[in-house]
């Protein structure tokens, strides 16, 4: 199932997508939050008169560095020994059709398409076993990542926690298996960045075990799960978009700030 946060008529709620293509997409309210258990009001709305939100709004995103690869070597670093975690705020957070606001302190603005895990329960300490029954879905990421400012700094705070550098969205997918999809993300169109999660240095279920030995995740929380190789340049007026098979497409223009 797919499950969108959406707003109209100035009211919030969630919905689960229905129908295929661009014009015959409708949303079908929720009653309740789709974390519990939830009915389907039956009250549907065509996808073309809402705004979508974000997805979920977590209170925390977790986020994996250099769990590919091939993005480790084009940017001259080693696979780590074990994950390298760090936060992205809740402020960072924005959905599919929001604008990425280009950071003044930057002059080196780069997107990085993920695969993100959206938690569906309280959990710690997890064990790998159980880790499926933990996840809600499934969902596309944008890790927009302030590279100068990343190298600058060499802490990741600022170069990744800027405002609108988490695009999350379309929607959550529920019913997917998440260990050999397709990512992609392309800049006005133009291929950038092409990779598969089976690529993946650590599994969903190792980041999953890693990161709740430290920390309680709680639903709506969302992991990122790194990004294959292809990271490059976005400037303003650009259109990003990521598209993750069997997901959907997450698109953001980049905008001057202010």
């Amino acid at each position: 199932m797919r499950i969108a946060r959406f707003s109209i008529d100035g009211n919030v709620a969630f919905g689960a997508v229905e129908g295929e293509g661009p014009d015959g997409l409708v949303l079908d309210i929720i009653k309740g939050i789709p974390y519990a258990e939830f009915e389907l009001s039956g009250t549907k709305v065509p996808l073309s008169k809402v705004r979508l939100l974000p997805p979920v709004l977590p209170n925390k995103v977790v986020a994996i560095g250099r769990n590919y690869a091939e993005h480790a070597a084009e940017l001259g670093n080693e696979v780590p020994d074990v994950p390298v975690a760090f936060f992205k705020p809740t402020t960072s957070v924005i959905g599919s059709g929001d604008a990425i606001e280009y950071p003044s302190f930057s002059n080196e603005l780069h997107h990085e398409a993920e695969l993100a895990v959206v938690i569906g329960r309280m959990c710690r300490e997890v064990p790998r076993e159980r880790v499926k029954d933990v996840i809600f879905g499934y969902t596309c990421a944008n890790d927009v990542t302030a590279r100068d400012a990343q190298k600058r700094e060499k802490q990741w705070a600022r170069a990744k926690g800027f405002d609108t550098s988490c695009p999350l969205g379309p929607w959550v997918e529920t019913d997917l298996d998440p260990h050999d999809l397709t990512i992609q993300a392309t800049v006005n169109g133009e291929q950038r960045q092409l990779g598969r999660t089976s690529d993946m240095v650590r599994s969903i279920e190792d980041l999953v075990v890693h990161i709740t030995e430290a920390m309680t995740l709680l639903p709506g929380d969302v992991i990122l799960t790194g990004t294959p190789a292809g990271v490059g340049p976005l400037h303003v007026g650009d259109e990003v978009a990521v598209t993750i098979e069997g997901i959907g497409t997450l698109t953001n223009k980049v905008i001057k700030r202010g």
